[in-house]
């Protein structure tokens, strides 16, 4: 493992324990400096979400402590620590309640919180798909690496953004804060999976690249951690995959309402969204629409679970220029 760690370039296991570790050392400084800026980042996060401000949600994402006990509980597995798995867990615990409230408290002060069900970040955090999860553990090995070697830490911002920490629980916090549990679910499972492949692909490169094992570090112990890990990921991969398959449901859908629409002059498929047992779709049309069943039986033979139906019809016609 020479070429990706290179002897010259790796950090020592105690160098990585004190950049991950923040129960050993000058732990009133990094703890200190730890909440400060998570709590800084929530507020940033939260801001950005209730504003749907693209770019002020990239700098809570830039600025995220949130990544350093997480890649903790890799170091604790990888090295058969078993402390400063707990530790790490309990300050990623904490830290999850402490972003989730900040958001919770912002949409209480919003004078019309769904509003903010309808923006940009929360829509495009609350639906998860399998690609989010393989970009994660692609962007995790990135990030492991970079904390490794002494010479790639500059890439360490770009990782931030990548792998989306913060952002999406400050949106658990506001679509909770707006009654909308069932979004506040899908952008916990975001962030779930951006966690869990954060934590496997931390294990992974520091055992094959030789971190040792703390002297009586069980395999046994050992072993659990991974059973743990895998069905983590198991547990996460299931929703994204359905949101996956949602998203290819949609698409069927709206070509079967293509067809529904083929006799009606000028009529158009605008939108069409497919959650839990709903598939609602979004008609643009000048006149009436065909009787409603034969889409309903379309629909019902594409989807498994024979969702209802919800035709929103707006009568009018696009203008062009």
């Amino acid at each position: 493992m020479s070429l990706l760690v290179p002897a010259s370039r790796r950090r020592t296991l105690d160098e990585l324990t004190d950049r991950l570790d923040l129960g050993v050392g000058e732990t009133t400084a990094k703890r200190s400096a730890f909440w400060i800026m998570l709590t800084l980042s929530g507020i940033i996060a939260a801001s950005g979400v209730v504003g749907d401000s693209t770019a002020t949600v990239i700098g809570a994402m830039i600025v995220a402590p949130l990544s350093v006990p997480i890649l903790g509980v890799g170091l604790g597995i990888a090295t058969g620590r078993g402390e400063l798995v707990a530790r790490s867990l309990l300050l990623v615990l904490a830290g999850i309640g402490l972003v989730v409230l900040v958001g919770f408290l912002f949409a209480q002060v919003l004078p019309n919180p769904t509003n903010v069900l309808s923006n940009s970040q929360v829509i495009g955090r609350t639906s998860p798909k399998l690609m989010d999860l393989t970009a994660a553990l692609a962007t995790g090995s990135v990030g492991v690496v970079a904390i490794i070697r002494r010479d790639v830490g500059d890439v360490l911002p770009g990782v931030a953004i990548a792998i989306s920490l913060v952002p999406p629980l400050a949106v658990v916090g506001v679509c909770l804060g707006s009654s909308a549990p069932g979004l506040a679910l899908g952008a916990f499972v975001l962030f779930a999976s951006n966690m869990v492949a954060m934590v496997i692909t931390a294990t992974v490169v520091l055992v094959i690249t030789g971190y040792p094992a703390e002297a009586g570090a069980g395999a046994r112990r050992r072993g659990r951690a991974y059973a743990v890990l895998a069905a983590g990921l198991i547990v996460v991969a299931v929703p994204m995959v359905v949101n996956s398959l949602s998203s290819l449901w949609a698409e069927q859908i709206a070509d079967a309402t293509r067809n529904w629409l083929a006799d009606v002059p000028g009529a158009q498929v605008t939108d069409v969204t497919l959650q839990s047992d709903t598939a609602t779709i979004q008609v643009l049309s000048p006149g009436d629409l065909p009787p409603t069943a034969g889409l309903e039986r379309s629909v019902h033979e594409l989807v498994p679970w024979h969702p209802g139906v919800v035709l929103v019809h707006t009568v009018g016609s696009r203008i062009v220029n």
